[in-house]
């Protein structure tokens, strides 16, 4: 055996990690999206089919609900032009994939998190899913739940026009060796959601498919789309297909890197979803708790104020980095703004205000105002695609019902992006220099606390309850236009792969 002087380590670790990043760099770089063969929902949510459901299968024949797959993948919509009459998206836990027949050893290409699953002790703790919110009382999604196979999204510009579409489906696949084991309801496309204030303002660009106004929204197509260069220039590992499995030469694209195996994931995304409560009575009974004159009375304006300064925007959008002190509809549609230069110390938004978590900017380390900390950022954001439900309750009004969010998110790295700014960003109660402060919209602290800026003195309002929590929820992946005809012709013998 060669031995290597010790002298001789520190040149010799450089080159095996230049050869490593060498067979890690991109082959190829693709000149376009594939949009044809890419899931219309990576691009688009939908505003012109304000009505949706969410349905929640099970896989109980591989070979019957291949058949259904087969005559579904042609419905699914597309990256290319949408339709206005509906849509159709479809998505598959790790154990559905297994279920359809997916071969063991291409599973195992999947990322580690989607393995896993959403639930588990360490992950649970990790995304704050404790408390009102453990698995354990979820409605679906849970330990104690049917297990969750396949995910089908429809769209529809009606109510009457979903009901028709859902009748249709539900026809197909119950004939097919798949069973409904929950089913969520939306409301009707809204502005606003829950608490007041309009959502949604604040998407990251795909390169390469939107049109972007400056270059800080926009990301590369890979963190969102499997088989294209990511934001550190690299491609995500995805699950790639034995070339020897029949259906695999028929349909998938051959392997970028150069191997003789197809390509499995290429065109395809993760999809997080979770059911998010909002408990809106006690949202307003807080602020209203927390902004009383000194004589006990109502002061609505500080109320406001002081919601705002939680979330970050007015209830109009604007955001408070550009109309600090007042709301402001002409600026609903604001997003080229930045914090660092702008406000360093949070004193027009708050440090640790919902959307300035959630999307931190230029704020962040190394070198904050810089396009190297705008770099990190691109590196953690996602798509969202979510909906409401429930009734909206009026203001002043008291009830019991149950209203949140449907969160969907897409991306392609499932811990880098959706877990850490879950974890890092809107759980960690040292954010950004934050002391004892979780977000204070979805912060996982059962007696929170939240400092709201003030001249010369800031206030620091704690015994925050739990606004938002978890009542299901699930990781999922997305698959092709192409790879969905793979599963829809797998065979028993190929499953053996």
């Amino acid at each position: 055996m060669a031995t290597i002087a010790l002298r001789d380590v520190p040149a010799l670790l450089r080159r095996k990690h230049q050869e490593i990043r060498r067979r890690l760099q991109p082959v190829r770089q693709p000149s376009q999206i594939e949009s044809e063969d890419v899931q219309g929902l990576v691009f688009r949510g939908y505003g012109g089919l304000p009505h949706c459901r969410y349905v929640l299968l099970q896989v109980r024949d591989a070979a019957e609900a291949r058949h259904w797959l087969a005559a579904l993948v042609e419905r699914i919509s597309r990256g290319t032009p949408a339709s206005r009459e509906q849509a159709i998206h479809l998505a598959f836990t790790y154990r559905g994939l297994l279920a359809l027949g997916l071969p063991a050893k291409t599973a195992q290409g999947f990322s580690a998190e989607f393995i896993a699953g959403m639930v588990g002790p360490h992950r649970s703790r990790f995304l704050g899913d404790v408390g009102e919110s453990d698995p354990k009382h979820w409605s679906w999604g849970g330990p104690n739940n049917p297990a969750l196979h396949a995910l089908l999204i429809l769209y529809a510009p009606s109510e009457a026009k979903l009901r028709a579409l859902y009748e249709a489906e539900r026809e197909a696949w119950s004939r097919e060796g798949l069973v409904d084991v929950h089913t969520l309801h939306t409301s009707p496309l809204s502005e606003r959601e829950h608490f007041g204030f309009v959502d949604g303002i604040s998407q990251p660009a795909i390169e390469g498919y939107h049109k972007a106004p400056s270059g800080l929204h926009l990301v590369r197509a890979g963190e969102f789309v499997l088989g294209y260069p990511n934001e550190y220039g690299l491609y995500t590992a995805r699950p790639l297909v034995d070339s020897s499995v029949p259906a695999a030469a028929a349909h998938l694209p051959s392997d970028i890197a150069g191997s003789t195996q197809r390509d499995f994931g290429r065109n395809g995304t993760y999809l997080v979803m979770r059911q998010l409560r909002q408990d809106v009575v006690a949202f307003r009974a807080t602020l209203e708790r927390l902004t009383q004159n000194p004589d006990g009375s109502s002061n609505p304006e500080e109320k406001a104020r002081l919601a705002a300064q939680m979330v970050g925007r007015w209830p109009s959008g604007a955001p408070l980095i550009t109309s600090p002190w007042q709301d402001d509809a002409g600026k609903a549609k604001d997003n080229e703004f930045r914090y660092h230069h702008e406000d360093p110390e949070g004193l027009l938004c708050p440090i640790g205000a919902h959307v300035r978590r959630a999307n931190p900017r230029d704020a962040l380390a190394p070198e904050p105002g810089t396009e190297k900390s705008l770099a990190v950022n691109r590196r953690h954001r996602i798509l969202r695609r979510g909906r409401l439900y429930g009734s909206e309750l009026p203001e002043g009004a008291v009830d019991d019902a149950e209203r949140g969010l449907i969160f969907v998110a897409l991306n392609a790295n499932i811990v880098r992006q959706f877990e850490f700014i879950q974890h890092s960003w809107l759980m960690d109660p040292r954010f950004n220099g934050l002391y004892g402060a979780s977000d204070p919209i979805t912060g996982g602290l059962d007696d929170n606390a939240f400092s709201a800026p003030g001249n010369p003195l800031r206030a620091r309002c704690t015994g925050l309850p739990r606004f938002v929590s978890v009542a299901g929820g699930a990781y999922f992946f997305m698959p092709g236009i192409r790879a969905l005809r793979f599963l829809s012709e797998l065979s028993p013998s190929s499953q053996e792969s």
